[in-house]
């Protein structure tokens, strides 16, 4: 098993475990490996040593938030130059998540200014920045994952991916609240290219969300569904035993197990391991 989608300490959130302790826990669950991903900073060096103490395909990036002024080349290009494999597209100080009143870093310090974030077609003075940006994942064969961004985002930057020559898209949980995207509207984006995600937090801590809901937009991701657990919070299930639960939960949904494994597995391994 591979997961794509991992939340550890230190962090501005409260976290299960450090990176060390997650990473045990993957080993000893017999993982290849996971993605550790932080809201508010890269995590490339914490995936690196982890990888290095364990053993198992480790991999980091950064998304781009508050903490690096948003959409920042400068950013991405220091990520990417140091062995980053992932440039999350705005998540937590996504516009949509300011829309619908989720956590950001500006309620952790409320010294701290609000800041949102958007890309075309919401946001075209930032055209520039995140052409970029793409450039620079292309260039570096990494994978571009879409954060919390609205479906109109997605589809623009499926647009400029193809233009660039990106082989590695993420469409991060798009039936989450954010962007929360319907089966049809995920059924286009896959067929665009790019592979679609569902996360175990959705099934524990989405509101509204049920097993038949998720089972509706992996039927709609095909043979482009990746499942992760996006798992490291306290009130979450150790990330391994959290993937599992969301394979056995969509299995009773009368969904293929082998298919769910492979969505688990060596579907994101490939997306993230590099050529």
């Amino acid at each position: 098993m591979f997961d794509s989608h991992v939340h550890a300490g230190p962090d501005v959130l409260d976290r299960i475990g450090d990176d060390i302790a997650v990473a045990e826990a993957f080993a000893l669950a017999d993982f290849s490996g996971f993605v550790l991903k932080a809201h508010y900073e890269s995590t490339v060096g914490r995936a690196n040593s982890a990888a290095r103490l364990t053993g198992q395909k480790v991999y980091g990036g950064i998304a781009l938030n508050q903490h690096c002024g948003g959409i920042n080349p400068s950013a991405v290009a220091a990520t990417l130059s140091s062995g980053g494999r992932v440039i999350w597209m705005p998540t937590a100080d996504a516009h949509t998540q300011h829309t619908a009143d989720l956590p950001r870093l500006c309620h952790q310090e409320p010294r701290l200014a609000p800041h949102s974030y958007a890309i075309p077609p919401v946001d075209t003075r930032t055209t520039q920045a995140t052409e970029t940006v793409l450039a620079l994942i292309a260039d570096h064969d990494a994978v571009l994952a879409t954060g919390h961004l609205s479906g109109a985002e997605c589809n623009w930057l499926s647009d400029r991916a193809r233009f660039y020559g990106i082989r590695r898209v993420l469409f991060t949980h798009p039936s989450y609240t954010v962007p929360g995207l319907d089966p049809s509207a995920i059924r286009s984006l896959v067929e665009r290219g790019g592979y679609a995600e569902i996360t175990t937090y959705q099934l524990l801590h989405q509101p509204g969300c049920t097993p038949a809901m998720l089972a509706r937009a992996a039927e709609a991701a095909g043979h482009r569904l990746i499942l992760s657990s996006d798992a490291g919070q306290p009130n979450s299930p150790p990330p391994p035993e959290a993937l599992l639960l969301l394979i056995d939960t969509l299995a009773s949904e009368g969904l293929d197990r082998s298919w769910l494994e492979a969505a688990a597995s060596t579907t994101p391994a490939g997306l993230f391991t590099p050529a």
